[in-house]
């Protein structure tokens, strides 16, 4: 398998933690995170309304799972697949766990923090974090756009 078809499918997966979240009312995002052979050792979907947290990002979900799964909070040579574009939290605790990629689909040009809103200095951390976009885009964007356009529809 290459690199772009495990990514292509750790991004998928990354998009039934992004339907769980929205099926629970959630914005749908959603976050998986392999090791370094590829298994999937965590997943995360959004969860800030119903966990009344707002650091509940599918992302930092993940790592937390992650965490406590491998018993250290350090997470080197991981990639973090995630549907969207993270927020300056969610990239700043990727470069704190020395998560070694981040892949990602869509991005957000409301609060996405690697290109869109906030240019995230992540040349200049202590870690460098490898980063690969646009994995998925149109269909990790479009369960967004639908999302929010249904839930327009119902606010009508």
């Amino acid at each position: 398998m290459t690199g772009m078809e495990q990514d292509e499918r750790h991004m998928r997966q990354a998009l039934k933690e992004a339907s769980s979240a929205a099926a629970r009312g959630e914005v749908p995002v959603g976050a998986v995170l392999a090791d370094a052979a590829g298994r999937i050792i965590a997943r995360g979907s959004n969860a800030p309304i119903s966990k009344n947290d707002p650091t509940a990002h599918a992302e930092i979900v993940a790592l937390r799972k992650a965490g406590k799964k491998t018993g250290n909070y350090r997470l080197p040579e991981t990639t973090l697949y995630a549907t969207i574009e993270p927020c300056a939290m969610c990239l700043g605790a990727l470069i704190q766990a020395r998560v070694k990629r981040l892949v990602y689909g869509a991005d957000d040009p409301k609060s996405g923090a690697v290109k869109s809103i906030v240019r995230f200095p992540v040349e200049r951390t202590n870690h460098r974090l490898e980063i690969e976009r646009g994995v998925l885009a149109a269909e990790c964007g479009r369960i967004l756009k639908e999302f929010f356009a249904a839930k327009r529809r119902r606010s009508v």
